[in-house]
């Protein structure tokens, strides 16, 4: 018998192949392919590792402004309290700067009798009242004689007179007057 020829079969493309005009487009979609999806695979990866970055930033931001907000929320009563202060401080810088209200309010309290006490005083531009409390109508009766020798007041009035009522040997007054310019 006549001996069996061995075939091989060669499935690389030959050099002819290579250099034919198929062969070198199929070399170079295969190249650039792998060079394309090795840099989508950078990206992803890349995407994927600055998310825990960012989420740590993000945490980060939020625990700062978690923070701001705490210390904001801590000055808020120091801030009123301030507010406060500065409202007062004009009130009384506008009380200090009108000398009429500052020399009313000394020639009142130099000739009041001594037990006499201002409950609260209240002051506008042309008159005034004080509400105060005593133990005797006499010096009820003085503290109206020396506001009407003052000159630069006028139609004192007794508007109100009554008992306290915590203390029924305390008598609480409200004297009104107007006042005239010098």
């Amino acid at each position: 018998m006549p001996k069996v020829k061995n075939k091989f079969i060669n499935l690389l493309p030959q050099d002819e192949f290579e250099t034919s005009t198929l062969g070198r487009i199929l070399k170079w979609s295969l190249s650039s392919f792998r060079v394309m999806v090795i840099i989508t695979e950078l990206l992803v990866m890349s995407a994927f590792l600055s998310r825990f970055w960012l989420d740590a930033r993000n945490s980060d931001l939020n625990e700062d402004l978690d923070i701001g907000q705490s210390q904001i929320l801590a000055y808020e009563d120091i801030e009123l309290e301030f507010k406060n202060i500065q409202k007062k401080l004009s009130i009384a810088k506008s009380l200090y700067n009108e000398p009429l209200f500052t020399e009313i309010i000394n020639d009142i309290s130099t000739t009041l009798p001594l037990d006499i006490i201002f409950t609260s005083t209240t002051f506008n531009d042309k008159s005034f009242a004080i509400k105060a409390t005593s133990f005797s109508e006499s010096s009820i009766a003085q503290v109206i004689a020396n506001l009407e020798a003052k000159n630069n007041l006028s139609e004192i009035t007794l508007s109100q007179i009554s008992t306290s009522q915590d203390d029924p040997n305390t008598i609480v007054f409200t004297v009104s007057g107007k006042i005239s310019p010098k």
